[in-house]
């Protein structure tokens, strides 16, 4: 054999055993809820890095480090391009996609435009959406409660304050909870998923904000999990949160 084809050779055969030895890391992709922004994910995220996956937290427009971006024409729609361009822009494959809350609905329209890049969906007390609904839809009377809160295109609930410390959450855009999901490929119907639902102590899963989203996700046949904690276990309970969510995941790729 010739020396360059020998070298060639030997190069390849290196680089397979490179590959072997360090495999792909699994990559996450975490969206966060209404008034918050990937400031929320900041202690979880190192946790599970050292858990072996390449975490991106997408921060949507007009929220958290990008509130001098919001405007009152924000819609759901353009936090889905959010997270549809970090995807294409930093060439992910493979994505677990993970929402929080409000961040179900923008993970079911991302999963629609692009399902051929996504593994799994992963809920976390999140709104899981049917075609034509709207976040407002999905929380009723609570939601029409919260719209007649709105000023100048924005909601901002009570905890909603100008002079709390930093990192914080910020007045979100109503539009976004008023546009509706428009879902049209059959091919993210398809994706697998998993939903975790958070349940105060001693509290029955029953009377959860989202056990009717944890309801939807039994019925398509995913696995429901329950987690102890409140609305944002990432944020008050992160080493757990980490471990639980780790875990899930490790189980369901069995």
């Amino acid at each position: 054999m010739r020396r360059p084809a020998l070298l060639l050779l030997m190069f390849f055969s290196w680089a397979v055993a490179v590959h072997a030895a360090n495999p792909a890391k699994p990559t996450l992709v975490i969206v966060h809820g209404a008034w918050g922004g990937a400031w929320q994910f900041a202690k979880i995220a190192p946790l599970l890095e050292q858990r072996g996956y390449a975490v991106h937290r997408v921060t949507l427009t007009g929220l958290g480090e990008r509130s001098h971006l919001a405007h009152a024409d924000i819609g759901l729609s353009t936090h889905i391009e959010d997270v549809v361009n970090v995807i294409r822009f930093e060439n992910l494959q493979e994505i677990i996609l993970l929402g929080h809350s409000y961040g179900g609905m923008v993970i079911t329209g991302v999963a629609d435009r692009l399902p051929e890049r996504i593994a799994r969906l992963v809920y976390l007390d999140a709104m899981l959406p049917a075609n034509g609904e709207s976040a407002l839809d999905l929380m009723s009377a609570r939601g029409s409660a919260l719209a007649d809160r709105a000023e100048a295109g924005f909601i901002a609930p009570w905890w909603v304050r100008p002079d709390k410390p930093f990192p914080k959450d910020v007045p979100h855009p109503l539009k976004t909870l008023t546009e509706p999901l428009a879902l049209t490929n059959p091919a993210a119907a398809k994706l697998p998923g998993l939903y975790i639902l958070t349940v105060e102590p001693g509290q029955p899963p029953e009377a959860d904000d989202f056990w009717t989203y944890a309801e939807r996700a039994r019925n398509r046949g995913w696995p429901v999990l329950q987690l102890t904690g409140d609305h944002n276990p990432q944020w008050r309970q992160p080493e757990a949160t980490a471990a639980f969510l780790h875990d899930a995941l490790q189980k369901a790729t069995e």
